[in-house]
């Protein structure tokens, strides 16, 4: 993916939101904030302005002595959250921005937004083919063919894409459905969901969560392990990108990325880019990222991480499941608590 990006000035005031791809300008020096920058795209906030994060963040910082985060608009909330997240990520940033003067933020944004737009363009450079592999129908080849360099056959001009980038609540078979969306008298928005995010292309209107970023075409080991372990164990010998960054379980932000990838992958679209509106891949991955976030939503996003973990991190804590109730180690676990509870009536189960 590529984007066209313009560096932007220091902000003397409130600025624009910084949650929207940005300006990128290219750094010309080696930085552990570019590799920071990679993954932190891939797995906290991707399509972001960096340069404008830091400066607005900074600014912000200033603004809550006299002012808190409370008083922001809900837009200014969520970006300082992010804000924050990679401060929390890279011990010493915020003592080099403080210290540093305004180039040197500028700097700092720039090297953090070449990691982040580089992983992108790498992702959407394998992913481009590779979607290919995953969307072939088993021992069968793909018809008409479609070829792996090129894009302009993808999208709704395909068969096989059109029917996974069919918003989900629509009928793809239906010929006046199908000529619509091929016409582009049907525009489709971010917020249209298409039916590839569901298991097995599966929407319940009744359930919507029922599969939802449950898809087998989210390959999420693709980006986060190596490519081959997709459909298996890892064959590759270099370590993968969680690895190298001590990444043990699945983040919200890392679903919508990777479905945001596919997606675009899945599209016609040959150029990453905000203005692009017939991908409108920007609203799309923040329309995922929203409901995510939802609190009112958090029983089932919990259990959406738990079963991503499960799929890419199996040993890790976060994927282990609940105990099983009425086992026997449920009843040790229950007796246990009840004897605690009579010493201390101040334990609560957890």
């Amino acid at each position: 993916m590529t984007t066209d990006d313009v560096t932007p000035n220091i902000p003397n005031k409130r600025g624009s939101s910084a949650l929207h791809m940005g300006p990128r300008k290219r750094a010309s020096t080696s930085d552990p904030l570019v590799s920071h920058g990679r993954h932190f795209g891939r797995t906290v906030f991707a399509l972001c302005n960096y340069p404008s994060l830091l400066t607005n963040g900074i600014l912000r910082l200033e603004q809550m002595e006299d002012t808190p985060l409370e008083d922001f608009s809900s837009e200014e909330r969520r970006e300082h959250r992010v804000f924050e997240q990679l401060l929390d990520s890279y011990p010493g940033l915020l003592e080099r921005l403080k210290n540093g003067s305004e180039e040197d933020i500028l700097h700092v944004g720039e090297l953090i937004g070449k990691g982040a737009s580089g992983a992108r363009g790498d992702d959407t450079k394998t992913l481009k083919s590779a979607v290919l592999d995953w969307i072939s129908p088993k021992g069968e080849a793909i018809q008409p063919p479609l070829h792996r360099n090129s894009k302009i056959d993808r999208g709704f001009n395909h068969e096989l894409t059109g029917s996974l980038l069919c918003p989900a609540g629509l009928d793809w078979n239906d010929l006046q459905t199908k000529e619509n969306l091929r016409s582009g008298e049907m525009l489709v928005c971010g917020d249209q969901w298409p039916i590839f995010v569901y298991a097995s292309q599966t929407y319940d209107p009744d359930d919507p969560w029922c599969g939802l970023l449950r898809s087998r075409l989210l390959a999420y080991k693709h980006v986060f392990t190596s490519p081959s372990s997709v459909e298996k164990e890892p064959k590759a010998t270099r370590s993968g990108n969680a690895r190298l960054h001590g990444m043990s379980s699945v983040t919200i932000a890392s679903i919508a990325y990777i479905a945001t990838q596919v997606r675009f992958a899945l599209s016609s679209s040959s150029v990453f880019s905000r203005t692009d509106t017939a991908t409108d891949s920007e609203t799309f991955y923040h329309s995922v990222l929203d409901l995510l976030e939802d609190p009112d939503e958090s029983r089932e996003v919990d259990e959406l991480l738990m079963w991503w973990n499960r799929q890419v991190f199996p040993s890790s804590a976060a994927a282990k499941r609940p105990i099983t109730a009425n086992s026997a180690l449920s009843k040790i676990r229950q007796k246990r608590l009840a004897l605690k509870q009579i010493s201390n009536p101040n334990v609560v189960s957890s």
